[in-house]
């Protein structure tokens, strides 16, 4: 573990004594991703899949791989960093994977990918399945921390119910929401509240909040924000993925 990383902390609270501070951490990364070359044609990309790590093992550019295979998990570094927060007295986490860069399928499971991506290698549920998992099993190693819980927006409508079922069963402390709160940041106030869902409000990954920053163009949801919708940046962003 990087002596920076205490270093950082200990400047942090010198400055400001008192802060609460929190860690987003990705658990585990892969290796990156690409376009399959035999699968693209006419413009349209295709499924993901991984760059040959061949030449490179042991693998040392990955953060909860197996050096041996980084295409797997192994959160054997990932525990100690987070015995590291236990000892910092750093108790709120919040977990994700991967790279949004790299292998944003990981990440953000979506349906539809940005546009300088790829399609997905695999039903974005599966995505969704794996964080949830090893969120779970990190959360009863360290049942201490705060664990905040990550890729829940590809669930859509169903996004409240298995949240609610995760909190419920100990599986993570609460869940956070990213892409999701651009279009409809009361989701889970409504759930709460017992009032029902605004479908038409509810995130479909269409990925253009993704897009957008990437062509140097403000993150927001072009789709469904009637802000966005109208505004000269969407005929922005529609040459911008045009130029693709």
């Amino acid at each position: 573990m990087s002596p920076y990383f205490v270093t950082d902390l200990q400047g942090i609270r010198s400055a400001a004594p008192g802060m609460h501070i929190g860690v987003r951490l990705s658990a585990f990364d892969t290796v990156p991703f690409r376009p399959d070359p035999s699968q693209s044609a006419n413009g349209k990309l295709g499924p993901g899949i991984p760059e040959s790590p061949d030449n490179l093992i042991p693998y040392r550019w990955g953060f909860g791989v197996k050096q041996s295979d980084p295409t797997q998990m192994d959160l054997a570094e990932t525990i100690r960093f987070l015995s590291l927060l236990e000892e910092l007295e750093i108790r709120l986490v919040n977990i994700t994977a991967g790279s949004p860069y790299y292998n944003p399928h990981i990440q953000r499971p979506a349906l539809y990918p940005p546009s300088d991506g790829y399609q997905p290698p695999e039903d974005p549920l599966a995505g969704v399945a794996l964080q949830m998992k090893v969120t779970r099993q990190l959360k009863q190693l360290f049942p201490n921390l705060i664990i905040v819980g990550t890729a829940y927006s590809y669930l859509q409508d169903f996004l409240p119910h298995v949240a609610q079922a995760a909190v419920r069963d100990g599986w993570v402390d609460t869940v956070g929401l990213g892409r999701m709160i651009l279009t409809y940041p009361e989701l889970l106030w409504d759930a709460v509240e017992g009032k029902a869902v605004e479908h038409k409000r509810i995130c479909r990954t269409f990925s253009d909040c993704t897009t957008a920053p990437r062509k140097g163009l403000p993150s927001g949801c072009y789709p469904l924000d009637s802000y966005y919708k109208i505004s000269a940046l969407a005929e922005q962003l529609k040459i911008a993925k045009a130029k693709r």
